[in-house]
């Protein structure tokens, strides 16, 4: 044990810095992209890796040091840092249902089960350690598409569920009971819709959604090209738009992580070389750290975990 625990401590170890040290100090980064998923050191060296051909949507390192990831299109897998597989859920068709089912979104909850979002099944199931369903939210989805019904899904301190629905261009809030209780469509932003899944591409095929301390919601758009805070009203606060930081043009906008000052780090999916695969960003829009490896991963860097950084929303 005393062994597992030392292994465990030195995968995952902070790297030091240097006394010259840039004032911001980095992040290790969890990521997958190019058949692998990686942490990344802040010194920008590999400290852990396991092969993973799937494209993943989701990811997370858990506090007892396992990983929770995307290994397949309808597979969530626990791992060890050892690479131990220690749990394994695989979503299959519902009573009724014929067609494919995909994963994009997945939590560990605070009572230890697992929620996983189902497209196709159109449905929410919170799965115990057993791999046996012990909850079922079913879904509103008006453009059912076993790929696209969603994305991000988080379920709320409230109990509540907060919903990226792709295909509908909306996120729904569901309370316990799986009624819609809130919902925010997105809308083009005064562009016109085009093809492409760079930054030429526009559209409303959202992402991401988190619930901050003062009842607004932050939304990373997708193909929408933009960041949104809006409040329980569906009216826009705060937002970035496509072009509106320096050095920086947003593509698919993928990750959200909310620090505790108030900093939002996002992921900027499909938007090329020349842009960072992940970045901070200020509430005055001040960019003040970025993430860009196309060795270790490439434009397919859809989902990270950001580490080291204390009470993060994600």
């Amino acid at each position: 044990m005393r062994l597992f625990l030392s292994l465990t401590a030195l995968a995952f170890a902070l790297p030091a810095f240097a006394a010259d040290a840039p004032k911001h100090p980095g992040y290790r980064v969890l990521a997958q992209d190019k058949g692998h998923v990686v942490l990344v050191g802040a010194d920008g060296k590999i400290e852990w890796e396991v092969e993973c051909k799937h494209n993943s949507h989701d990811i997370d390192l858990l506090p007892n040091g396992n990983l929770l990831l995307h290994t397949a299109p309808a597979t969530v897998t626990e791992m060890t840092p050892k690479k131990e597989v220690v749990w394994k859920y695989e979503a299959k068709p519902k009573e009724g249902y014929k067609g494919r089912i995909e994963v994009h979104a997945f939590q560990r909850l605070a009572d230890g089960n697992t929620l996983v979002a189902e497209s196709g099944n159109k449905r929410i199931v919170e799965v115990n350690k057993d791999g046996k369903i012990v909850k079922e939210i079913a879904l509103k989805v008006d453009r059912p598409d076993p790929h696209r019904d969603t994305r991000m899904v988080r379920k709320l301190d409230t109990g509540n569920y907060l919903v990226c629905h792709e295909g509908d261009g909306c996120v729904r809030e569901y309370d316990a009971t799986g009624k819609v209780v809130w919902e925010y469509k997105l809308d083009l932003g005064g562009r016109k819709a085009s093809d492409g899944h760079g930054p030429e591409g526009h559209g409303t095929a959202v992402y991401g959604a988190l619930r901050l301390a003062n009842g607004n919601t932050v939304i990373s758009g997708g193909n929408n090209n933009r960041v949104l805070e809006v409040n329980k009203d569906g009216k826009v606060v705060w937002s970035i738009d496509q072009k509106e930081l320096p050095g920086i043009t947003l593509a698919w906008v993928t990750t959200l992580h909310v620090l505790p000052n108030g900093n939002l780090i996002v992921g900027n999916c499909h938007a090329g070389p020349d842009n960072p695969q992940l970045f901070e960003v200020t509430r005055d829009k001040k960019v003040v750290w970025t993430f860009k490896d196309f060795k270790i991963f490439g434009n397919s860097l859809a989902t990270a975990h950001v580490l080291d950084i204390k009470d993060v929303k994600r």
